[in-house]
């Protein structure tokens, strides 16, 4: 498993913009959208792995955002697997535009029961009330 990478591509439209979604006032993609695609890029690839009825999910994310991107342009996000440790699977994650990178950092993802999990987070709802 160590050494596979996917790559996702898309583009920065005005759902990804910055000014849309809140974490910025320019028309630019927002670092929250780039750090979606990276991990989208992630639990992608680590799909291609698991068993019937298992999933991931994200638990950390380190990630610099170095270059802004302008819309209409598209970008791609590549997540590697650097480590796996039992249930816990090691990314490294970039992503470009096309004119160079934009983004880069580490990420972590969980292997996880996929009904199991979702009853777990449901089950906080009735806790709450």
């Amino acid at each position: 498993m160590i050494g596979k990478t996917h790559t996702i591509t898309l583009t920065v439209d005005i759902s990804r913009l910055a000014k849309t979604v809140g974490s910025g006032e320019l028309a630019v993609l927002a670092t929250p959208m780039m750090i979606a695609a990276m991990e989208q890029a992630a639990s992608e690839l680590l799909a291609q792995s698991l068993k019937a009825g298992e999933t991931s999910v994200g638990t950390s994310i380190q990630v610099e955002h170095i270059a802004a991107t302008p819309l209409g342009m598209q970008i791609t996000a590549t997540a590697a697997i650097t480590g796996v440790e039992g249930r816990m699977v090691q990314f490294s994650v970039a992503a470009q535009d096309e004119t160079g990178e934009i983004g880069r950092g580490t990420h972590t993802r969980v292997i996880v029961d996929a009904v199991r999990f979702q009853q777990k987070a449901d089950a906080k709802r009735g806790a709450a009330e």
